[in-house]
């Protein structure tokens, strides 16, 4: 049962294959001079419908046997078998319509019933067959094959995302564990702040590995956990600035994405010794959401073996399907990550 609903399958998506226009037009540039020999060279008015008809029946039938005998391509582990079958179905399409259908009509012989001729037209149903079916069927493997690029891309994505709980600084999340054990016997009230912020920022990390999209509010609040732990430990290590325009909130992103930037913003900047103001802007601009994120500190651009660039530019080229952008600028002693998100979020399909 099964295989005759795949048999089934394979007939309709080659009958579907069949009339795109890469293929019907050479189809139709191939048959024409058929059908123009078969009226000019014949007798009988009614040559021109057996040759209309042998030529359908070849286009139609042919890649459809061909793909049914070889779903797998051509294969002669049956010892052969198939082919004869294929052979055997080609020789009585063109023999019942080319030579059979004219004598039970009583036409007289048309230029395609000549044997030599007919033996010309079952050999270019073997071959259509043969070339259409096989053109049909790598079409289909290459989609498929595509869609199972896209589908590990994703399935990579998901791992790069899960692999985000680690990504946070282990020597900043130590550091600050070591802060607070100090905290604990310094400043009872900063180690509870230090805590509580530690731990509203690892369980906003886990719902964000567990979500497809947040709203940009939430991914902005991560951001301010994290600057302000740096500042737990450290309160003039940066002056923290955080503007955002108004109705941006709302607008989907995948979590986690800006989160190593701020990361490499402190840990590049003012946890390198360049201490000053530190910026998040957020505007809107011509249909998409504009995040800059500006730190004291010259960059030097990606290092070799770095993680936080390469990983958002792959997640925002999936996400977004190369219609969001990433550009890194440093000038004055200052660097400036920005990421230009479209508003309606991240493409439909790609992260459900």
């Amino acid at each position: 049962m099964q295989e005759t609903s795949s048999e089934g399958s394979i007939v309709r998506a080659t009958l579907r294959a069949l009339v795109a226009p890469w293929r019907l037009a050479p189809i139709v540039l191939v048959s024409l001079p058929l059908l123009a020999a078969q009226v000019r060279w014949s007798v009988d008015p009614r040559a021109f419908w057996i040759g209309l008809l042998l030529c359908l029946l070849c286009v139609a039938v042919a890649p459809v046997s061909y793909r049914v005998l070889f779903p797998e391509g051509l294969d002669l582990s049956h010892g052969g078998i198939r082919l004869l079958l294929y052979a055997a179905v080609g020789s009585g399409v063109v023999l019942s319509v080319g030579y059979a259908l004219p004598r039970v009509t009583h036409m007289q012989d048309t230029f395609l019933s000549e044997p030599y001729n007919l033996a010309i037209c079952g050999g270019l149903f073997l071959v259509a067959g043969w070339g259409l079916g096989r053109d049909i069927g790598f079409e289909e493997t290459l989609a498929h094959e595509r869609a199972r690029a896209a589908r590990f891309a994703w399935e990579a994505e998901q791992a790069q995302l899960l692999a985000l709980r680690s990504h946070l600084d282990p020597h900043f999340l130590f550091n600050t564990l070591n802060a607070i054990a100090e905290w604990c016997r310094e400043d009872g009230a900063v180690a509870e702040a230090a805590v509580l912020r530690l731990s509203t920022m690892l369980r906003s990390v886990l719902a964000g590995v567990r979500s497809v999209t947040w709203p940009l509010s939430q991914e902005l609040e991560l951001m301010r956990t994290l600057f302000d732990l740096h500042l737990l430990r450290d309160p003039d290590l940066f002056q923290l600035r955080m503007d955002v325009a108004d109705g941006l909130g709302d607008v989907p992103v995948p979590p986690l994405l800006l989160l190593p930037l701020a990361e490499n913003a402190v840990k590049h900047g003012p946890a390198a010794g360049h201490r000053g103001p530190l910026t998040v802007e957020v505007v809107a601009r011509e249909g998409a959401v504009v995040v800059s994120i500006d730190n004291p500190g010259a960059s030097r651009g990606p290092r070799e073996g770095s993680v936080g660039l390469p990983t958002v530019e792959r997640r925002l080229a999936l996400a977004y399907g190369g219609h969001a952008l990433l550009s890194l600028e440093s000038a004055d002693g200052r660097t400036r990550v920005t990421v230009t998100l479209p508003r309606q979020g991240p493409q439909p399909g790609v992260l459900t």
